[in-house]
């Protein structure tokens, strides 16, 4: 079975992650659930971001305005389920001792992010309307 399967399957069973190594100081495993809900609220505020841009920009070319709202929304989406991954895989790390798993997505999602600013500054600067 592979290992995105496996941690996949420890989203809905994540008493499971208990079986596997040692248990550790309940400080880490407590910073980790804080990390997660951490990348949740991010998550929640792309999607709110996107559902803005749709539902008060509507002089904004409807190209523009969909466009905008949809990459927001993905973010929101991907950022979201990237948080319960990183949490299954680092849960797993602390429980066994290993180094922490490293992840392009915070730098991916920053870009993402950047690219939308950098959108709605031209926006904003130009004034397109529909």
């Amino acid at each position: 079975m592979s290992e995105f399967v496996r941690n996949v399957q420890l989203w809905f069973a994540p008493e499971r992650v208990r079986e596997e190594g040692d248990t550790p100081d309940y400080r880490f495993s407590l910073a980790n659930e804080r990390t997660f809900l951490a990348w949740l609220r991010t998550a929640l505020a792309l999607i709110g971001g996107g559902f803005a841009v749709d539902q008060f920009l509507p002089d904004l070319r409807w190209a523009w305005r969909v466009g905008l709202a949809l990459a927001l929304l993905v973010a929101g989406v991907l950022c979201s389920l990237r948080a319960v991954n990183h949490w299954v895989r680092c849960e797993r790390a602390i429980r066994r001792g290993e180094d922490l798993p490293a992840s392009r997505f915070p730098a991916v999602l920053s870009l993402v992010v950047a690219v939308v600013a950098v959108a709605m500054i031209v926006v904003v600067l130009l004034g397109w309307a529909g």
